[in-house]
């Protein structure tokens, strides 16, 4: 994928694309299911869950979706209380500085909240235009529709950077183009089979990606 086939606006997820949140998430889970009243996650379920879409999730844990939003809000609060446990990937801060040097619009939607993501970005925030924290677990496309509404750029200018599923779909839903990262919570077979216009394993395939030689 070369530039030209986007131009210029980056959107990023939060949790598993720039910060290591996966191996936190899975010792969390737990205690969020005894919490909220849905059932606990034994190791191999987890990796099975990877390659599963969020619905499936839901159905597979018991989750029902009017549980969502205080689910989602007590993994904000254990986020904040435990943030040394979920450091930024050490290539994000070079990345986010040459996509800006070079003329991109790097934006962040997330489920996350906005002080977490600016708490862990650090100085690596003066690289990042815009910020729409605290997205619901299928809200992602009228978030990134406001984003790109707040550039004024069509979709078919943004790229979709995430490592679930549901970061796939949500590029898809708005018209943007799509890469999955297979670091973070999604499994390499559950992205591959959304369909992402690149799937990615390292940091060094992103960077080639977004940024490529002349």
């Amino acid at each position: 994928m070369s530039r030209t086939s986007f131009d210029s606006l980056a959107l990023f997820d939060f949790d598993g694309t720039l910060v290591d949140t996966a191996p936190w998430f899975f010792r969390t889970i737990n205690a969020v299911a005894e919490r909220h009243g849905f059932r606990a996650v034994t190791a191999e379920e987890g990796e099975a869950l990877r390659d599963m879409p969020p619905r499936m999730i839901l159905r597979q844990l018991g989750i029902p979706v009017w549980k969502l939003p205080a689910i989602a809000a007590d993994m904000r609060r254990r986020v904040l209380a435990d943030e040394v446990a979920m450091p930024l990937f050490p290539w994000v801060p070079d990345l986010l500085a040459k996509l800006s040097a070079g003329g991109f619009i790097v934006g962040i939607v997330s489920s996350n909240s906005e002080a977490a993501i600016r708490g862990k970005l650090g100085p690596a925030l003066a690289h990042v235009h815009r910020i729409s924290a605290g997205a619901s677990l299928f809200g992602k496309p009228a978030r990134l529709r406001d984003v790109l509404k707040g550039t004024g750029l069509p979709a078919a200018s943004a790229i979709v950077i995430g490592d679930e599923i549901r970061d796939i779909e949500a590029a898809r839903k708005i018209g943007a183009r799509s890469i999955a990262v297979t670091w973070g919570l999604g499994g390499q077979q559950g992205l591959a089979g959304a369909r992402p216009d690149l799937l990615v394993h390292r940091a060094e395939d992103l960077v080639e990606a977004l940024l490529p030689r002349a």
